[in-house]
Parts: C-alpha cells; structure tokens; sequence
C-alpha cells in the first residue's frame, strides 16, 4: 500500500490517508488491479483491507484511513466486514478512523446491494464516501439513492477548473446539494495552486492531490502547505 493524506488546508492538519494499492515493489495500481477478475475479486478486497489496516497501525496513523472497497465483492456487509474488524483489533487501529470509499473500478450491478453495505457499515460506525463523484456511475443519480458521509470530486471536475466556468458552475451545484444533505467534500486531484485557490474560495477545506503530497509507499509522506489567498 501506498498512502495519501487528505488534508485540511485551513487547519493545516492531515484529515485522513487514502490506502492506494501498489504492488510488492511498488509497482503501480494498474499492474495489480489488471490482475482482479471474479474469481478472485473477493479474496483481493479483503486482503487490501487487512493490509491497509494493518500498515495504518505500523505507521501509527494518526488520523483516519480511507479505504477503498468494491461492492461486487462484498456478499453480505456483515459478513465480509468480520476481516476488517479483527485485522483492526488484532493491530490495534481504532475502528471509528475507518473510512470506506466506494471505488469506481467496477460496474454497479445492484444499488440495493450497496445500500445494504452502507448501512451496515454505518451501524458498525464508519463514514462512508462516494469516490471519483461525476466520473462514470458516481453521479447524482447514486447520490439520490443513499448519501455517504463524504464525495470526493472526481480530478476531471477539479482539472483546471479556475479557468473554466463551466466546471466551475458545476461544482457550484455539487456544493449546494452536499450543502443541503450534510456531505463533507473533497477535491481529489489538486495540482496547482489556482485550483486551490478556486476551490478554497467556493468553500472547500479538504484536499487531496500532487499539490500536497504524492502518495508515499509503506509511509506517510510529509504535507507541503500552499498559503491561502
């Protein structure tokens, strides 16, 4: 695993560590997530999150861990969650600094199976989050059907967005609708200073990208801090 923090850019203090998968050597997602079919596809989500959890603890994260999941491999929440709990317990990582995002690496076969998930997650007590939102299936038709604790703007949203108005208005009507249903938001994808600035200026004070740290390997890299405008 390799870990990125999500920061409070007005606190400046680290919110969470989004566990982002990487091979034995490092090696890339995509050579590992290549590798995942139906077969294996259960066997591979509980293995990320005992090893997420686990290297969390290692590294005494101070913070939460954002971990992502894949609901088409999850049978029943309670169920495939058990892992989850006894890695967290056997570690010693609080389970109340667990976040899980619903990753976009899949097609959703069944919103009501999801739902199930997110309720029972949050009868355990973790938050939840919807990832990369308004890429693929992460929009607000799934937004409709059940709201997570926290979105996380997909980076083609935040991508230059302090010159183009049209993502701009978007984004506006994202925050007014997270505004109204208590949703927490971050910008993923952050990478140049005039997208912060933008973003801080809408009202945004998570944070996640290149901008303050690259993802650092079996570590939590330190948080370069941009000054507010």
């Amino acid at each position: 695993m390799a870990f990125q923090p999500i920061v409070d850019a007005r606190a400046r203090t680290v919110f969470a560590y989004e566990a982002l998968v990487r091979g034995a050597g490092g090696e890339p997602a995509e050579t590992i997530l290549s590798q995942v079919n139906p077969d294996n596809r259960y066997a591979y989500d509980q293995t990320c999150r005992r090893t997420a959890v686990a290297l969390a603890a290692r590294l005494q994260m101070p913070c939460f861990v954002s971990i992502n999941f894949l609901p088409n491999a999850v049978y029943q929440a309670a169920t495939c969650i058990r892992a989850t709990l006894e890695a967290a317990r056997q570690h010693g990582f609080p389970t109340s600094r667990l976040i899980f995002e619903v990753t976009e690496n899949e097609e959703l076969v069944d919103k009501e199976h999801l739902k199930d998930i997110i309720r029972e997650y949050r009868r355990q007590g973790f938050r939840t989050a919807i990832d990369d939102f308004g890429a693929g299936y992460s929009g607000l038709n799934l937004l409709a059907e059940f709201q997570p604790d926290i979105i996380k703007l997909d980076m083609a949203l935040v991508r230059g967005i302090d010159a183009d108005p049209v993502r701009q208005a978007i984004v506006r009507g994202i925050l007014g609708v997270c505004a109204a249903l208590r949703i927490e938001v971050i910008a993923e994808g952050v990478q140049t200073h005039e997208e912060f600035a933008l973003l801080d200026a809408m009202g945004i004070r998570l944070f996640q990208g290149y901008l303050f740290a690259r993802p650092g390997f079996e570590s939590l890299p330190e948080v370069a801090w941009p000054e507010l405008p």
